[in-house]
């Protein structure tokens, strides 16, 4: 906490000359600005954008203007189609095709460090976004990468230590397309009818400026959750359709809410991709779980619909993802905190986790005649299994542990470059890896080796603490936790689960699209997932972290080392 006051005070040293730069606009974006990263003069970019993190005010409410920070994006080179602005605080939207060479030159105007990475895309160590790279104000950083991801969609965002969740709350969020060959000839609803709906929730004060933890740690433990859903940076908006098939991509761009999205009519919901790509063919769930930082694509057709009528989308309740004492009494909300604002949000009134609310609405407004047919089939999809993987019987292990209010990966915190022995993977091959919550693990006797990969690693650079903390169930959480692995897409091979009676578990367990590639996975209390991921064509150091932003701020994070 202590670190985080200090970050509090470098933004209140910085507010007088970030006022001074608001007045000669684009005073930072001169060529004597400090470049971090000079430009490679043999890379040859197909696309070329500056990229600029500031500070704005934007109209969310009736009066006073909010101040947010804002990514906000200037096109230098490339197709006009390349850039795509949001409404509101939201920054750009990228629109990128695989094989594109792509050079951005990223300024931060923020009176304090920032870093941007690229959430799902395959790029080298140094392009990645990692936090020891963050600039000051008056600097700039130069990304430069091939596009090797194939179609899906992706996002930006900062990812500054001790910072990332304050900054993402404040604005600095936008999305990343990525088209190919393979999406090209599948002719899916396109240009308006193809539609990007960012999920996000806030606080507010009575004079419209962003509130964020009230509560201190305690809140920052379990997770921030605002009382005011917004979509695409706007506060109920309502989304005129016609009567035709669209393409939705839903983004969780929240801190730490986790919705279960269904429609209110009980219509089932048509994936046909997941965070980073698209499916292998159309799937049907009932309702879809999307943790932060995951995204989901969705077919929607609203062919036969009334004009006129409203269709809306909802979070359901479900029970089980906040936190419970180890050794305490299981179960679903009635366990969950209650804390907050007493709220003038969507329902008018606080939500918690797991609380049933609307969403979006959409609203049909015009019929038409043309529609596009669902593909029975969409993108070559090939499935990992344990044949492909180099350690198919010694799969590297992340625990997942909240010990003493204390979020930690294999009871290890964040350290800028450090590497422990389990962490370190070789390049170009495929790994499997399981995560796991601890105190279900420590309950079945320990089985693991907490340090990592197999049980190898019981005595570390740290000591074995693995061993130090048993005494301590009392004060053991567990909790669900949405985790990211930086570099390369996966695919989730399993999911176990312990003691699912009363958990709440049965009431999110078929909202989990466990095909097709991800980055992002959401754990809940009790379960284990095991996923196979390629660590291919680059080394250095890759983040994997909780992406509850306040757990990763409070060092929920670690690095793998490929080489």
């Amino acid at each position: 906490m202590a670190r985080f006051d200090d970050k509090r005070r470098q933004f209140l040293q910085f507010a007088a000359f970030g006022t001074m730069a608001a007045a000669w606009p684009g005073f930072l974006l001169a060529e004597g600005a400090k470049t971090n990263n000079a430009p490679n003069r043999t890379f040859k970019p197909d696309v070329e954008i500056a990229l600029t993190a500031r500070t704005a005010s934007v109209p969310l409410k009736p009066g006073t203007a909010t101040r947010v920070f804002q990514y906000h994006g200037k096109l230098l080179k490339g197709p006009s189609s390349t850039l795509t602005e949001m409404p509101s605080y939201l920054g750009p939207t990228l629109n990128l095709v695989r094989g594109q060479k792509v050079r951005i030159i990223f300024y931060n105007q923020l009176p304090e460090p920032t870093i941007a990475h690229w959430h799902g895309m395959h790029v080298p160590q140094k392009m990645d976004g990692h936090p020891m790279y963050a600039i000051n104000k008056g600097e700039r950083y130069v990304y430069e990468f091939e596009v090797k991801n194939p179609a899906g969609t992706n996002w930006y965002h900062a990812h500054t230590h001790e910072m990332t969740a304050t900054q993402v709350y404040q604005g600095l969020a936008g999305l990343i397309t990525v088209t190919d060959e393979h999406e090209q000839k599948l002719a899916l609803p396109s240009d308006e009818y193809d539609l990007s709906i960012v999920i996000q929730d806030r606080r507010f004060t009575a004079d419209n400026q962003l509130r964020y933890l009230q509560h201190g740690r305690h809140e920052r433990i379990l997770g921030f959750l605002g009382d005011t859903i917004l979509i695409n940076g706007q506060i109920d908006p309502i989304i005129p359709v016609k009567t035709r098939a669209y393409r939705l991509r839903l983004f969780n761009g929240s801190n730490s809410r986790i919705y279960k999205l269904g429609w209110e009519d009980g219509t089932p919901l048509t994936a046909i991709g997941t965070d980073g790509a698209l499916l292998g063919k159309p799937e049907n769930y009932p309702y879809i779980m999307l943790a932060p930082a995951e995204r989901v694509e969705l077919w929607v057709d609203f062919s036969g619909r009334e004009i006129g009528s409203d269709l809306v989308l909802h979070s359901l309740e479900y029970h089980g993802a906040m936190p419970h004492m180890g050794g305490g009494r299981r179960g679903g909300r009635e366990n969950e905190d209650r804390r907050g604002d007493s709220g003038s949000g969507m329902m008018g009134r606080r939500l918690t986790q797991g609380d049933n609310f609307p969403v979006v609405k959409f609203h049909i407004a015009e019929k038409t005649s043309e529609s596009h047919e669902l593909p029975s089939t969409l993108v070559p999809f090939q499935r990992l299994l344990d044949r492909d993987v180099a350690n198919p019987d010694s799969p590297i292990l992340i625990g997942l542990s909240m010990m003493h209010m204390s979020p930690e990966l294999n009871h290890r915190s964040f350290e800028m470059e450090a590497v422990a022995e389990s962490e370190k993977i070789p390049v170009n091959t495929i790994q499997k890896i399981r995560i796991f919550q601890e105190d279900h693990a420590m309950r079945r006797g320990g089985r693991r080796g907490m340090g990592g990969r197999g049980d190898t690693d019981e005595s570390d650079e740290r000591g074995g603490r693995r061993g130090g903390r048993g005494g301590g169930m009392g004060m053991m959480m567990s909790m669900a936790h949405p985790i990211h692995l930086h570099g390369q897409q996966f695919q989730i091979l399993s999911r176990l689960t312990q003691n699912r009676h009363g958990s709440g578990y049965d009431t999110v367990k078929d909202g989990f699209i466990n095909s097709g590639w991800k980055d992002t996975v959401l754990v809940m209390p009790g379960e284990e997932v095991t996923i196979i991921k390629p660590f291919q064509d680059y080394t250095g150091l890759f983040l994997y972290h909780c992406h509850n932003l306040e757990h990763e701020d409070m060092g929920m994070m670690r690095n793998f080392l490929v080489s």
